[in-house]
């Protein structure tokens, strides 16, 4: 049986067997399109409940290709050790009704995959939410776009995020594509993004950035009162893609224990403080990875809401891919919030989507282990500046201390 997505996005069915189970599912008034990266988000894809920005579940084929390493594994038993996010009997009845093929055509559950193999999964799509702040256009030129990125929003499609991302946000709400991220904000960091809106651009900001000629400006909220004096901390940092956090390393390159970390420098500058927390300027030098959330940990101030690195351990992810941010979050508290009921939220919004009989999500609006809520760091990007240009972003809220 062949089952491929027409150009349009709709499903095209070849075989009885498929012709059959399309037929009940329009009986049961599900229409199933489905969509590829080519299909553009659109305004009426988003739910706004509780404070949260949602993406209404959608139908969408995950290609993938067979790793030389997969080869020899039955089809169900390649997904079940490779994407441990469903159960076993999900993908079972996946292979069975065709929502899981192999070079368009469905097999059957014992048929071992070969190298090179094209697989897709299709399958009922459900994002994480994040919060739903705007994101606001601070400056549109014709070759530049800049924004204030609310906290939470990933800026590009990565992992479960497609459509609730800075860019798929964009596209949906402003009509602005293509775009291109000149430099990195984590998902949890709120403050000003560059976007290119053309390659050349893009490439321009990146040559300056890589030659070290920008100049990088955040604020944080930490704990404690930070010294007056600025400080300027040049140590080691050594990113642990497995824990996804970061450490600071000290010690002699030359001697018996060399650091394995890379040179960062990051300086700090206090703006206020009123006795329980300070407002800091940062000034990272360098570009690694969290780095100014572990500098300022090893200051002995780290940012006041920053999980992750409020401990110096590490914290246990779970098997379904929760983020570090996440674990470290939900280890020190329940992530629901007294405003945001789940129950409540998902027995609000279920006549706003079609429930899939075979998803392990439905009838629920938000992905397993994301009905909970999330709060963003308090780091927010204010400015960068290069050769001849400066973008700066407002200051949040939370930048302003009570006394």
């Amino acid at each position: 049986m062949h089952v491929s997505p027409a150009t349009s996005g709709s499903l095209t069915t070849v075989g009885g067997e498929m012709k059959r189970k399309r037929e009940e599912e329009n009986k049961n008034g599900m229409e199933i399109v489905w969509q590829t990266p080519a299909n553009p988000p659109e305004k009426r894809d988003y739910i706004f409940l509780n404070g949260r920005r949602h993406v209404r579940p959608y139908y969408f084929e995950f290609i993938s290709h067979v790793k030389n390493r997969w080869a020899g594994k039955t089809i169900v038993d390649l997904f079940a050790e490779e994407f441990k996010g469903r159960p076993y009997d999900y993908y079972v009845n996946a292979v069975k009704c065709g929502r899981i093929q192999v070079d368009g055509e469905m097999v059957p559950v014992s048929y071992m995959v070969k190298p090179s193999q094209k697989i897709s999964h299709f399958l009922h799509r459900h994002e994480p939410p994040v919060m739903a702040g705007e994101v606001s256009i601070l400056q549109k030129d014709p070759d530049v776009v800049t924004i204030c990125k609310p906290a939470s929003v990933p800026v590009h499609p990565c992992g479960q995020y497609r459509k609730n991302t800075v860019v798929g946000i964009l596209q949906a709400e402003h009509d602005l594509f293509p775009l291109f991220p000149v430099h990195r904000l984590d998902r949890l960091v709120s403050g000003l993004l560059i976007l290119a809106r053309n390659a050349l651009k893009a490439d321009l900001f990146r040559q300056e950035i890589e030659a070290g000629m920008v100049q990088k400006q955040y604020v944080a909220k930490v704990i404690g009162i930070f010294p007056e004096d600025e400080q300027v901390v040049d140590v080691n940092i050594n990113y642990n893609a497995r824990e996804g956090r970061s450490t600071v390393e000290v010690g002699d390159s030359c001697g018996e224990s060399p650091t394995r970390g890379k040179p960062a420098c990051t300086k700090f500058t206090r703006i206020s403080t009123n006795g329980t927390h300070s407002i800091v300027l940062c000034k990272p030098i360098t570009g690694r990875t969290h780095q100014i959330r572990a500098h300022l940990q090893y200051t002995g101030h780290p940012i006041a809401n920053d999980f992750l690195y409020l401990s110096k351990n590490a914290t246990n992810r779970s098997a379904e891919g929760m983020s570090a941010d996440r674990a470290a979050r939900s280890s020190s508290f329940c992530l629901t919030s007294p405003d945001c009921c789940s129950d409540k939220c998902e027995e609000n919004t279920r006549e706003d989507f079609s429930i899939d009989p075979v998803c392990t999500n439905c009838p629920n609006l938000a992905p397993k282990g994301y009905d909970g809520y999330e709060e963003g760091l308090w780091l927010h990007c204010v400015k960068y500046s290069g050769n001849g240009w400066a973008y700066e972003c407002p200051y949040p809220d939370w930048a302003f201390l009570s006394q």
